[in-house]
């Protein structure tokens, strides 16, 4: 075997392990967030780790993703043929998530409005099916959940799922292409700034008050976000956003006091969804919006450019 058709493979493998080690890590944190011990997730960022994974190095690293959910699953799940079911599940919702975007022609630049619908209804809303109704049915098959309990478990399965997609996969390829411009100035630095502390002193305010109307203090930040630093901007403070709403549903504060867990997953996901939807999408309009300004502006200047070249000659013609 050649050295480079080594190094090829040593580096897929050492991608493997990161992709796992990234997907159990994530997982972990994400178990922190239950509503109820070992049931309700509402966010699972590992689906999110996944997905991102996946765009950025390809199929090649599924492996790591099926190594990670089984780590995962292997502790907590009631058998181990259940395990194995759960882990399949778990592996083909990101790959065919990913499969599905591909063919959908999608770029992990989120640079245009259909790349970012493609994410919310190929990737998040259509490819976390698989996980859930996977997970949930091998649940009632090895006994450790009611026939009754399918839906509401489904539900809260693929809802956790795809909020891991639509707020830590935009977060990840952010992160991956972030470059702070080297001519930025002071104010932008200022700016940034002062839009990270508005945005956590208004989610802190929104979810220690019991009145659930002032979670539309945090909007206005999202918008200033997007409209300022675009997917830079929109995709930290959703995901920040997000996960200080989670920890308050998860000590019962602010306009989560008081709910059932019905209620209460129902106030956070639809708070969620909306935060990670409206930042997302209004962050890709104003990007297509700009680089259409841009390019209108190198055709004006071609042609001013044309018209200063013809000009001369046919003064001279004249002549």
């Amino acid at each position: 075997m050649r050295k480079a058709e080594i190094g090829r493979y040593g580096s897929a493998a050492l991608w493997i392990l990161a992709v796992a080690a990234a997907y159990y890590g994530s997982a972990r944190l994400g178990l922190l967030q239950q509503l109820v011990r070992g049931q309700v997730t509402p966010l699972w960022p590992p689906t999110g780790v996944a997905l991102a994974g996946l765009l950025v190095l390809g199929l090649r690293i599924w492996p790591g993703i099926a190594l990670g959910a089984f780590l995962v699953n292997a502790s907590i799940g009631p058998s181990p043929l259940a395990v194995l079911a759960i882990v399949a599940g778990n592996t083909l919702a990101p790959v065919c998530a990913y499969l599905l975007l591909r063919r959908a022609e999608f770029r992990d630049e989120l640079d245009r409005l259909r790349d970012v619908l493609a994410l919310i209804f190929l990737g998040a809303l259509a490819g976390m099916v698989i996980s859930s109704t996977v997970g949930s049915g091998v649940l009632v098959l090895a006994g450790a959940l009611q026939a009754s309990n399918f839906w509401p478990t489904w539900s809260v399965w693929w809802t956790g799922d795809a909020m891991g997609v639509l707020v830590v996969t935009p977060f990840l390829l952010v992160l991956r292409r972030a470059r702070w411009p080297r001519n930025a100035g002071l104010s932008r630095w200022i700016e940034a700034v002062a839009l990270a502390l508005g945005t956590l002193f208004a989610t802190i305010l929104a979810t220690s008050t019991t009145s659930s109307a002032l979670l539309f203090l945090v909007f206005p930040f999202l918008i200033w976000a997007a409209f300022r630093f675009q997917l830079a901007g929109a995709a930290p403070c959703a995901l920040g956003v997000s996960t200080l709403a989670i920890l308050a549903a998860a000590r019962e504060a602010g306009p989560f006091a008081g709910q059932d867990l019905f209620a209460s997953m129902v106030t956070l996901q639809a708070f969620n969804g909306t935060t990670a939807l409206m930042a997302l999408l209004l962050a890709a309009v104003i990007t297509e919006r700009n680089k259409t300004h841009e390019e209108l502006a190198r055709v004006c200047t071609r042609l001013a450019e044309m018209v200063a070249f013809i000009e001369p000659r046919s003064d001279s013609n004249d002549g």
